[in-house]
């Protein structure tokens, strides 16, 4: 299933979208006309807290109201939001988790040998169509990064590997905007890839049934229609199994928590000369099995 969070008649809901994106399923909307009841949350996160329970009823219901299709609404009748719009946590994010990324980005000495985790803010968080803010007042060198982004299910800590995939409850994408200047400036991370709205997430969450192997999906980004990048995640370096296991070791991961477990060759900055973002670009993120995530940048 695909879940996503809309704005409804001026309502945030969750809700189940078609395989085509052209019919959506406002959960508490169709059970009520269905049973009477709105037994759903309005947070995804709480939904996804619900565990086994949300996933059996959400179904009930789709399949009820593919049927009943009064229960439906449109896509063109509502706003897609980022399926997570307000993280209650710092988006984890793995760092030159791809050979070919690490090498444009340094050297084949910058291949990382363990795990590189860094953080995103959540107040970085956007909705797919949602403007890029271009931050001309701080950088001048904002660069683009699609991503398979995770998202934890069920809680735990010392999560073994062969166990991880448990913990999951889906997947979705993530453009890792990165001010790569702040970067170079303060020799870290967190500000450069914490600016407000560097953080599109969506459009949708894919439940993990659907995605057998999140370990061979192909990934592209576009940039004006332009392919930039062009990969699988087939080519990871650290699986997402052992992401989970790593960062589980002495950290509790929850419902909610989101995973982007990095970006393939092809960044603005690999380029030569480099390819920064500008007003007015279209960036596209497609992985397999989830969609496409679209977002333009345009002025604060």
């Amino acid at each position: 299933m695909k879940f996503a969070t809309i704005l409804l008649e001026g309502r945030q809901v969750v809700a189940v979208l078609n395989e085509e994106n052209s019919i959506i399923v406002p959960l508490n909307d169709a059970e009520e006309q269905r049973t009477g009841k709105r037994p759903f949350p309005d947070d995804m996160i709480q939904c996804i807290e619900m565990g086994n329970d949300f996933l059996k009823n959400a179904k009930d219901v789709a399949v009820w109201a593919n049927e009943n299709l009064s229960a439906t609404v449109k896509l063109e009748e509502v706003k897609i939001l980022a399926p997570i719009p307000k993280p209650r946590k710092n988006i984890f994010c793995v760092g030159k988790n791809y050979e070919e990324h690490a090498i444009e980005m340094g050297s084949k000495d910058d291949i990382p040998e363990h795990v590189m985790v860094f953080t995103k803010a959540p107040t970085t968080v956007i909705g797919p169509d949602e403007t890029v803010p271009d931050h001309k007042d701080v950088s001048e060198q904002l660069d683009y990064e699609g991503e398979l982004c995770v998202v934890i299910g069920k809680k735990g800590k010392a999560i073994s590997q062969d166990k991880a995939l448990e913990h999951v409850f889906g997947y979705t994408i993530l453009n890792d905007i990165t001010a790569r200047d702040l970067q170079a400036k303060h020799k870290q991370f967190f500000i450069g890839k914490s600016l407000d709205g560097s953080g599109p997430l969506g459009p949708v969450i894919v439940d993990k049934s659907a995605i057998p192997n999140p370990n061979k999906l192909n990934i592209s980004t576009k940039v004006n229609g332009e392919v930039r990048q062009n990969s699988n995640t087939e080519h990871f370096i650290f699986s997402i199994e052992e992401v989970i296991s790593v960062l589980s070791k002495g950290m509790t991961l929850e419902p909610g928590d989101l995973i982007a477990t990095g970006t393939p060759a092809g960044v603005g900055k690999g380029f030569k000369p480099p390819r920064f973002l500008r007003d007015g670009d279209l960036v596209e993120i497609e992985v397999e099995g989830i969609g496409v995530l679209r977002n333009t940048v345009g002025k604060d």
